[in-house]
């Protein structure tokens, strides 16, 4: 009966993963869309494995003698993903590690930590809370308006806790990479996140000055990011899309913003709710 309840886990995520969702929604209903379908199947996986691990191999369910095959792959799979969590763990606070050995500085009413290179660089570094990084390049060749629209971005990142919730979502990514479209939902989400935090720059300075930055720190040298880290520059495919936003942006006050993301969070949260308990109540079954 675990074997079963395994398969049927997986179908109903192969199932969630495969929902298509339009790309001419407003961001704020993309990004709800988007995150639950790369979120629950995995979070299904993982409570159906809890679920038999905590079941055990022996006894029985619905008149069916539960196995010991489905125990296996769920305890490998908890054991797999509690590993990956324990390296990603270890990979954010190396990075904030690296990020508090660089000198502190205030810009305006924001601290960051600076960079002592001529390329441009902005970015969150670590988990919870994260250091923004900021390179002297880029101090240097943006203007005061443009500097400051990439701080009300960066700022975004920092409220909505972003390096955090992607570390998450990147377990999940790894977690889960064997399942259909997880490249596209994750390329998707990184898009969307910056979307979001452009539009909360975007109600804070204009937005054309904040997209004559991106157009600078695009066409400056890229370096990689390392582990946990959130950085300005981005693909120019991406980069292009943002652009093109905050150009043609409707801009929602940051009450409204507020409001619309409430709702879609509530959404997705009862999606998460179901999948997270179903499994968990199948238990009672089993004796």
């Amino acid at each position: 009966m675990h074997i079963v309840m395994v398969i049927g886990a997986i179908a109903i995520s192969v199932l969630l993963r495969s929902t298509q969702i339009p790309a001419t929604l407003p961001w704020p209903q993309r990004w709800t869309r988007t995150l639950g379908a790369f979120t629950l199947p995995p979070v299904l996986l993982l409570t159906t494995a809890l679920a038999i691990a905590l079941m055990g191999p022996n006894g029985m369910m619905l008149g069916m003698t539960v196995g010991g095959v489905g125990y296996g792959f769920s305890v490998l799979l908890l054991g797999g993903a509690f590993g990956w969590l324990l390296v990603l763990m270890v990979q954010g606070m190396r990075a904030k590690a690296a990020a508090q050995a660089y000198p502190l500085i205030t810009l305006g009413t924001v601290q960051a930590r600076l960079l002592k290179m001529p390329d441009c660089f902005a970015g969150h570094v670590g988990l919870w809370p994260s250091e923004l990084v900021i390179s002297e390049g880029l101090i240097e060749r943006l203007t005061a308006e443009q500097l400051q629209g990439v701080l009300a971005h960066e700022q975004a990142h920092h409220y909505y806790q972003d390096t955090l919730w992607f570390w998450i979502l990147g377990w999940l990514r790894r977690l889960t990479g064997w399942l259909p479209h997880t490249e596209a939902l994750w390329q998707e989400l990184l898009l969307l996140r910056e979307l979001r935090a452009d539009h909360w720059a975007a109600t804070q300075v204009d937005p054309l000055t904040l997209a004559e930055a991106l157009l600078v720190v695009v066409r400056s040298p890229f370096i990689p990011p390392t582990a946990q880290v959130i950085p300005l520059h981005d693909q120019p495919t991406r980069v292009e899309t943002r652009i093109n936003a905050l150009l043609a942006a409707d801009l929602l006050s940051e009450e409204r913003l507020g409001q619309l993301l409430a709702e879609q969070q509530n959404r997705w949260l009862s999606g998460g709710l179901v999948a997270l308990l179903a499994p968990l109540l199948l238990m009672a079954l089993h004796h």
